[in-house]
């Protein structure tokens, strides 16, 4: 989580399309190229494959060392499954995935079981996670019975330790799940993920089941445990408020794909993508005489079976034109900061006034400056108009 309040203007996109938030100059511990998992879909007499779900499609990023990425995104977009395919709890179906400079998506053997020592997963439901025939003691040791770390006293003291890390006292090492409550038993599955001193966690949803006053305490454990061990984080939810709070960067998703990325300050202020813009505005105001007046998203997401063609956004997107329906935007640089997948936007920042507007090829008609192919230059200038004229009538 970002603690100095700056907002960082040295984002950068690689050639290949992965997108980073420069904040510390370091180079980045996890890359992700090109990641694809796809399901297959069996029908038939003989149950042959008739289909695919394309959950996770192609995406792309990259995360520094010591900070937060935040994934974002609805239910179904496929968030969960690209944080299990990150460590390959999911087979991926295409694509890199560098830890360290080492390929994870395609390790084998020794390699994969030594990579995954420094990668571990704190999951969404604490309860479901836990192991009901073991002790709290048995399931955090297990991680140091598998990778044969230190004698049984050394490990018994490392478990110890790691439940007072975590606020829990020592006495609980023979005690059960069910026992606990709902955060504590978080809090013994964050234990789990800390017991082989990991570089990345990916946490999916780890918060999502507890009640509010119980979140927070689990966030601000996460935060001084990062702070005091260099953590990195990749935390998947859909509540924005708890991913504003502990992310530097955040990565919106939707049906498989990110849409638009960037540091956690531009995307809350200034969000480019229209998709993005409306889940901020979703957020509910906890104050009743303020009036909501946000405008929901209009009709329900496209089947990752048969995603619609171009944008799959554009079905929804109360901006979409006729280039929207053709091209699949790519993520983009405008400005200095972020990366936005719709089309069109990218060369018209002079006009909206913010910086952050990446790739945006559906919102404005393709420019050929973004490197879209297919359009021609002229219909820049349509789309540039489409946008003013969107602005002046107060509907952007």
């Amino acid at each position: 989580m970002s603690t100095s309040g700056e907002v960082s203007t040295s984002g950068t996109v690689s050639t290949s399309g992965t997108v980073s938030a420069d904040r510390n100059g370091s180079d980045p511990i996890l890359v992700v190229e090109g990641l694809k998992k796809y399901y297959p879909v069996r029908g038939g007499v003989l149950g042959g494959k008739i289909g695919e779900i394309r959950a996770v499609d192609g995406v792309s990023f990259s995360v520094r060392r010591g900070e937060t990425l935040g994934l974002v995104g609805e239910s179904g977009c496929g968030k969960s499954t690209l944080g299990r395919a990150l460590n390959r709890l999911e087979e991926p179906t295409a694509g890199t995935v560098l830890f360290e400079g080492k390929d994870l998506a395609h390790a084998t053997g020794k390699e994969l079981f030594s990579l995954r020592r420094d990668i571990q997963m704190i999951f969404q439901d604490p309860y479901s996670s836990l192991n009901p025939r073991m002790t709290i003691g048995e399931i955090v040791r297990e991680p140091l019975l598998v990778h044969r770390v230190g004698t049984r006293a050394e490990q018994v003291e490392k478990v110890r330790e790691l439940l007072e890390v975590v606020g829990l006292a020592a006495d609980t090492l023979e005690r059960y799940p069910h026992e606990f409550s709902g955060g504590q038993r978080q809090r013994v599955g964050l234990a789990r993920a800390l017991t082989l001193e990991p570089k990345l966690v990916i946490a999916d949803e780890p918060v999502s089941a507890l009640d509010v006053s119980v979140q927070s305490q689990v966030l601000n454990l996460m935060v001084r445990l990062q702070r005091e061990r260099n953590l990195t984080y990749v935390f998947i939810s859909h509540d924005l408020s708890v991913v504003e709070y502990i992310s530097d960067t955040i990565a919106i998703m939707y049906l498989g794909r990110i849409v638009e990325v960037g540091p956690v300050e531009t995307i809350f202020e200034r969000p480019a993508h229209p998709y993005t813009r409306a889940l901020i505005e979703a957020i509910p105001v906890p104050d009743p005489r303020q009036k909501h007046e946000a405008k929901p998203l209009e009709g329900e997401a496209p089947s990752p079976v048969s995603p619609p063609p171009g944008c799959p956004f554009h079905p929804r997107c109360p901006f979409a034109i006729d280039a929207c329906r053709e091209v699949i935007p790519a993520l983009e640089p405008v400005g200095a900061s972020e990366a936005v997948g719709a089309a069109g936007t990218a060369g018209a920042s002079d006009v909206v006034g913010a910086s952050e507007l990446v790739g945006v090829s559906e919102l404005l008609g393709v420019s050929e400056r973004v490197g879209v192919p297919g359009v021609a230059a002229s219909e820049e200038d349509g789309g540039r108009e489409h946008l003013a004229a969107c602005i002046r009538k107060g509907e952007i």
